[in-house]
């Protein structure tokens, strides 16, 4: 079977998943340097930047992109700007990346706030709790540091009123963390690339897209054909 084309639909909120073949970093130079080109290419494609955070050989990215190609051109500008300055930095050739990004269209009403907690979260798989992390947005959204290019989404600013009511809510949420079987199913969503959401949500998207965006259904399809009589 031919691997599916990934899916992007302009103006909804994607989970992005990169990983890479070796260690990303070797110091906070780096991380810098990735940062830097993360907020230049979002600049340049117009891509809104909700949340992200860097691992040792991962990067974690929740965004909107205003049209779907505005997404491989976000992930292509930074994945070649970032290689070619890491190279020269450390005098090595050849990439760093583990194949292509996977990437999952979100339903931003029930699932903004828990895919920035799976992304501001994943600081944990190095031993990091994500208040005490610094290369996420968690310190953004607890309102430690500000981060000039991350873009709040309407479903954060439904958290409180006020900066510090939406802080303290997100630090509980943050604080509580996602049920294992949720975390599992947004890993799920973003590797195999099928649409996070409620049915009206998925519906909704089919009429946006030929491409499928959920599995479907198991077993032969029922003939609904009446049996004839010879």
């Amino acid at each position: 079977m031919s691997r599916l084309p990934r899916l992007a639909i302009g103006g909804h909120v994607h989970l992005v998943l990169q990983r890479a073949l070796q260690p990303l970093f070797k110091d906070d130079d780096d991380r810098e340097l990735l940062l830097r080109q993360l907020a230049a290419a979002a600049r340049t494609e117009n891509v809104a930047i909700h949340a992200y955070a860097l691992l040792d050989q991962e990067i974690l990215l929740l965004v909107t992109p205003p049209e779907a190609v505005a997404l491989s051109r976000l992930m292509q500008g930074l994945g070649r700007s970032y290689v070619a300055g890491f190279n020269r930095r450390h005098g090595r050739s050849g990439t760093l990346w583990q194949g292509r990004f996977r990437a999952t269209v979100v339903d931003a009403d029930a699932f903004l706030i828990p895919c920035m907690c799976y992304v501001e979260s994943r600081s944990a798989a190095l031993g990091y709790p994500p208040m005490e992390y610094r290369w996420s947005s968690a310190w953004h959204h607890l309102g430690q540091t500000r981060s000039a290019f991350i873009v709040e989404h309407p479903s954060f600013w439904r958290l409180g009123n006020t900066p510090f009511d939406r802080e303290a809510t997100y630090r509980s949420v943050l604080e509580r963390g996602l049920p294992p079987s949720e975390a599992r199913a947004i890993e799920a969503a973003a590797q195999k690339g099928w649409a996070l959401g409620g049915e009206a949500f998925l519906l909704n998207l089919e009429g946006q897209t030929e491409r499928p965006i959920r599995p479907r259904a198991r077993g032969r399809p029922r003939n609904t054909e009446r049996r004839t009589e010879n």
